[in-house]
């Protein structure tokens, strides 16, 4: 069996598990799924020292960016943004 919390049943609430594992879900599709399918993290190559770390943190970055600046479809905002290189400086000053 598998324990999706390390709290008793007397230290929580069926809504209350049902709440984290929405949370859970939420960071999944928001962030990782879009660092997966858009930005092709499983098909990286960058696999020793530090380099998958400092992928992940700048695509990251870029998600961030993109959001802070209203667009709410990370695919589309990249391709729009990575077909002039002004867009990507003007995203940065206006963060």
């Amino acid at each position: 069996m598998y324990a999706v919390t390390s709290l008793t049943a007397a230290q929580t609430q069926p809504a209350e598990l049902a709440r984290y594992i929405r949370g859970h879900w939420h960071v999944e599709n928001k962030l990782h799924w879009v660092r997966d399918v858009t930005m092709g993290e499983d098909a990286s190559r960058a696999r020793t020292g530090g380099g998958p770390r400092m992928m992940a943190s700048l695509r990251n970055l870029a998600i961030s960016l993109l959001r802070l600046t209203g667009h709410t479809n990370i695919a589309k905002a990249t391709r729009h943004t990575g077909r002039n290189p002004t867009r990507a400086i003007k995203l940065i000053t206006t963060s």
